[in-house]
């Protein structure tokens, strides 16, 4: 069984940055889909960005107002996604998920719903 496990949380002033860490544990496919959601107090969760973990795989950003700002990556030897997130603002307060899919191919879904493994979530608080 997949486990994802988030942190690298917490509060920051608008233009400050954050790492945020999922480690997963239990991963044991050759093709696998991980991604980042975030969910804002009244708001629907959104898919932020997704790694294809597969041999024409890759990184993609699903929000246009993260981009030029966020990446995402893995690290295939230690096992965690990572989302680096630069110049944030308060509208990227929210809290943030890890998810997860096995794949057949390298497509990832930006909808939380699609993924059938997601972590606790870690804060992110961003003050103007």
């Amino acid at each position: 069984q997949v486990q994802l496990a988030e942190s690298g949380g917490g509060s920051v002033q608008a233009g400050g940055s954050l790492r945020l860490s999922c480690v997963v544990s239990g991963y044991t496919y050759s093709n696998y889909c991980m991604a980042w959601f975030r969910q804002a107090p009244g708001k629907e969760r959104e898919g932020v960005a997704a790694f294809a973990i597969a041999p024409s795989g890759g990184a993609e950003l699903f929000l246009d107002s993260v981009k030029g700002r966020f990446t995402i990556s893995f690290d295939n030897a230690k096992n965690i996604l990572y989302l680096q997130m630069n110049s944030l603002q308060p509208d990227d307060t929210a809290m943030y998920y890890c998810a997860g899919r096995q794949i057949s191919g390298a497509h990832c879904s930006n909808h939380y719903l699609w993924y059938n493994s997601m972590g606790r979530g870690t804060q992110v608080t961003v003050s103007s």
